[in-house]
């Protein structure tokens, strides 16, 4: 599942403010070049031209969603029965989409109806991660010099720049 690039980079900047461990990778990555490349390693992107430092808030989200879509892209290309699904379909057309994934899965579209309710409920409830904890943080702004800096990202990591449109090839759909 992905989601718009920019929202999903300032949630990924929130949760940072609660989970140490990723704060520590997004301070580091402010500092030290070596830290984007190390990411790219870890994901099994082989992208050289991405040892940069993340010097804003969006950056380290940015990459980290960027590299997993382009390790998704090149399983997809490869012809690996695997297909994406977008948060934004899901949201829109919850009960349809359900209907999609469970008849891609292979199971019975009938859960559709319960699928959609288990959505009324935060699923970090009890986490660190809830929205209650993470939704008090103060998201940084995209002005046009850090668009541009995120689109180089995005470009050197094959995926949809901010301003096009995001939609991933093997994306399922309810059309």
């Amino acid at each position: 599942m992905y989601r718009d690039i920019v929202t999903s980079a300032k949630s990924g900047y929130r949760i940072s403010m609660v989970m140490p461990q990723l704060r520590v990778m997004y301070v580091l990555g402010h500092y030290f070049s070596h830290v984007s490349k190390a990411m790219s390693d870890a994901f099994g992107v082989d992208r050289p031209d991405l040892g940069m430092r993340l010097n804003h808030g969006l950056m380290f989200s940015v990459l980290c969603r960027s590299l997993a879509i382009a390790k998704y892209l090149e399983f997809h290309r490869r012809g690996l029965n695997v297909n994406a699904l977008r948060y934004e379909d899901l949201v829109a057309q919850p009960l349809e989409m359900c209907r999609v994934v469970l008849e891609y899965c292979h199971l019975p579209v009938s859960l559709a109806e319960m699928a959609v309710k288990a959505f009324h409920t935060d699923s970090q409830a009890n986490s660190p991660l809830a929205k209650s904890a993470v939704g008090n943080f103060k998201e940084p702004q995209l002005t046009p010099e850090i668009k541009t800096k995120l689109n180089e990202i995005l470009k050197k990591c094959g995926v949809p720049l901010i301003g096009e449109p995001g939609i991933i090839e093997g994306t399922l759909s309810c059309s």
